[in-house]
């Protein structure tokens, strides 16, 4: 089985690239879970008819299950719904003996009714191009979709468990997490797979040439600009992660504002507590308030006592991880 990991974020995007190719597509989707199981409702997994996979819905407890259901939906064009459990006869065999229950809708792609249309897949994707959030609402009994907007429909139940009393299912998408870091710096060698493997898309902005060179980054993207003009042109969203690493203020500065003035969910920025203190006297002097200040993380990453390169990438990685799931970054 292929694990195609710069694409861990994307299975609806795969997924309509197989089915289109001839491969043929299956979308696996979490419904329900209780207790151990490590993937959140919501958590989808493409799968070709050949076996790849992109994304995960159990972190491997089931996948391999999964997989053979998503050829059974491939043969006889029909979805299904996998219950798993430490109750089950095959508790052991999926993985699950630690604790735990899961429910996975398992739907082909195709145009013949009940499988997911490709238009739909087009529609959905096409959002997700753009970063703008969608829902898909399904009804189970009947395996009639729509796409909606999650923020201005009244979605009551569904919204608040991911599945309702009256057999709906919501699946929500945001934007694909990206992690803009500035300055292409020693420790943004190190972060930069890190976050890659953690399901971020990250791309590096940096306006030295001698920095900023695929001969030190291969394979991400690479932006050789100022900070404020790279960043408004790419757009900053509730889905963004900041992090300054250049130590020059006048590549940190400008990132720093722009992040401020937008709502990234994290801000991190490299440098003492003394050089953080002369950023935050700089920030106030233009202007931004205490609260605002507030949300910068700095000196960035975790307190793990990290030294070199790397332990400082696994610390900052950590910070941005913790902020994300929970809120609060340490």
């Amino acid at each position: 089985m292929e694990q195609m990991s710069r694409d861990l974020d994307q299975p609806p995007e795969m997924a309509l690239r197989w089915y289109e190719a001839g491969q043929g597509a299956v979308l696996a989707t979490v419904v329900s879970t209780w207790g151990s199981a490590p993937c959140a409702v919501g958590s989808q997994m493409a799968i070709s008819r050949a076996g790849h996979m992109v994304g995960s819905v159990s972190g491997g407890c089931v996948e391999v299950a999964v997989v053979t259901a998503a050829q059974d939906a491939l043969a006889d064009g029909q979805p299904r719904l996998l219950h798993f459990g430490v109750a089950d006869e095959t508790a052991f065999s999926v993985g699950l003996a630690c604790g735990g229950r899961i429910e996975i809708l398992v739907e082909p792609v195709g145009t013949s009714a009940p499988a997911i249309n490709p238009a739909l897949m087009h529609a959905l994707v096409a959002a997700r191009a753009a970063r703008r959030p969608v829902a898909c609402l399904t009804d189970l009994a009947t395996w009639e979709r729509r796409l909606c907007d999650p923020i201005a429909e009244s979605l009551g139940e569904v919204r608040a468990s991911g599945r309702d009393s009256q057999g709906r299912m919501l699946t929500l998408h945001t934007p694909p997490l990206r992690l803009f870091v500035i300055g292409a710096v020693h420790i943004a060698q190190a972060l930069v797979p890190m976050a890659r493997s953690a399901g971020y898309a990250p791309i590096i902005i940096d306006p030295r040439p001698a920095f900023c060179s695929t001969s030190r980054f291969s394979d991400v993207e690479l932006v050789d600009d100022w900070p404020d003009a790279a960043l408004a042109r790419l757009g900053l969203d509730a889905s963004s992660a900041v992090v300054t690493l250049s130590h020059d203020s006048k590549i940190d500065d400008p990132a720093i504002i722009a992040a401020l003035q937008s709502e990234v969910f994290y801000l991190g920025c490299l440098g003492s507590q003394r050089t953080h203190a002369k950023r935050l006297d700089r920030l106030r002097g233009q202007g931004f308030s205490p609260a605002q200040c507030a949300r910068i993380h700095g000196p960035v990453g975790l307190p793990i006592g990290a030294r070199g390169p790397a332990e400082i990438a696994v610390a900052i990685l950590a910070q941005i991880i913790a902020q994300r799931r929970t809120g609060q970054a340490g």
